[in-house]
């Protein structure tokens, strides 16, 4: 009875590494995950800068094209200026080359606007790449540890695997299933040590008489409460 408590005990202690490394891996996605969509929404908010650039240079470009011709309006209105003989026109043309200094000024102040803005948005945009980027090597590197820790832990379960092949192997099959059954309604714990008359699987007391037959050893004691093979440091 003792060796095979103890084996139970070894294979209870192999199945919580292994199921420990399992959660490990299973849980990999969701660290990922968790990295990647504060760091997708930041790159978001970049792509919306650099929009917001691009937009504003081809606004000062367009200004600057509208600017050009209302210039080259004006100096071909200036050169007409001299073969205007009638006063009343001469008037009326003076103020359409005034109307159009006037716009031309108001472009100028647009455009100067616009390079401002261009200018803070090109910088925050900068700053904010930089960032990105180096969150971005941040988190390329957080996953290939992941990826390393997965292939390591993925080997590591192979080799646990064959050992724990070896234990079942020593264990008749209706011990084994009953384990089994056990470790599936017991959340992975199948087995569970006895200390202080006191079952740590889920810390009910044991009753004195079963308490006593588990120190003896001679028959396999379950808790009465969770049911789970119970076992002593002794053992």
């Amino acid at each position: 009875m003792q060796d095979r408590i103890k084996l139970l005990i070894q294979l209870q202690q192999t199945d919580t590494r292994m199921l420990e490394k399992r959660r490990f891996i299973d849980k990999v996605p969701l660290r990922i995950s968790e990295v990647d969509e504060p760091f997708k929404k930041a790159k978001a908010e970049w792509e919306k800068l650099k929009q917001k650039a691009e937009a504003a240079a081809k606004k000062k470009k367009d200004r600057e094209k509208t600017l050009e011709d209302a210039q080259e309006k004006t100096r071909k209105m200036t050169a007409r200026t001299s073969d205007i003989k009638n006063n009343k026109e001469y008037q009326a043309h003076l103020k359409e080359i005034e109307s159009s200094e006037k716009e031309i000024a108001t472009i100028e102040e647009q455009i100067l606007q616009i390079m401002t803005e261009l200018d803070v948005t090109q910088k925050e945009q900068q700053e904010f790449g930089e960032n990105v980027t180096r969150e971005e090597e941040k988190i390329q590197g957080f996953k290939k540890e992941l990826e390393a820790d997965v292939v390591r832990l993925e080997q590591e379960l192979g080799q646990m695997k064959e050992e724990r092949a070896l234990m079942v192997a020593q264990i008749d099959a209706d011990t084994y299933n009953m384990y089994l059954k056990l470790l599936r309604n017991g959340k992975g714990v199948a087995v569970a040590r006895a200390e202080d008359n006191i079952c740590l699987g889920c810390d009910m007391n044991i009753p004195p008489q079963l308490s006593l037959e588990l120190r003896k050893g001679s028959e396999m004691v379950q808790c009465p409460q969770c049911h789970r093979i119970l076992y002593c440091e002794e053992d």
